[in-house]
Order: C-alpha cells, then structure tokens, then sequence
C-alpha cells in the first residue's frame, strides 16, 4: 500500500514530507526523484547557516515511517481571499459587505 502512495507521487511530483522511523528524523519539502526496487531517492534542500544545500538521499522503503504533504495554504492575517467568477455559486463565499459591491 506504500509503495503505491509513493509512486503516485512520485508520478505526479509533488512535495512531500518524509518521516524516516530508522533514523527519527523528517526530511521536509522533498521530491520523490526517482524509484527502483525498494529504493527511493528523494532529494530536497537545507538552510545551513549562511547556504542553502541541496541534497539527495537513497532510502529503503522499510525505513518510510510516514509521508505527508501539503494540500492548501491559507495566507494569515486581514486578506480578503479571492474568489473565481467560474467558481459554483453554491461555493462561493458570501461577501460580508454585499453593499460594498455596485459595478
């Protein structure tokens, strides 16, 4: 069942958040670059003092304790989120200000 998640997205390319359970660590923002057998090499990038470094590391799918990654960000703060004119009515979020809204 892993290994499929993790082929589909490695098909689709996304970044992903990797736990590796031998070594207790996250490796965060990877890429899924590449698969063959029951290895994985995922490659992704660190902020080291004053550099950032780029790395890529071959892992065992036995030691892929869990894999996560990002559906959707919300930016904080006062912002009004866009909405698209295509979007379904039913979806849409109501303006709080339906006053403030003359063509």
């Amino acid at each position: 069942m892993l290994h499929r998640k993790i082929y589909q997205l490695y098909s689709e390319g996304h970044e992903v958040w990797v736990f590796l359970r031998d070594q207790q660590r996250w490796l965060e923002r990877a890429r899924i670059i590449d698969m063959e057998g029951d290895l994985v090499t995922l490659r992704y990038e660190t902020d080291e003092e004053d550099e950032m470094c780029s790395w890529e590391e071959m892992v065992r799918l036995e030691s892929i304790g869990a894999v996560t990654r990002k559906l959707a960000s919300v930016p904080r703060g006062d912002v009004e989120p866009l909405v698209s004119d295509d979007c379904p009515e039913a979806e849409q979020i109501p303006n709080p200000h339906p006053e403030a809204n003359h063509d």
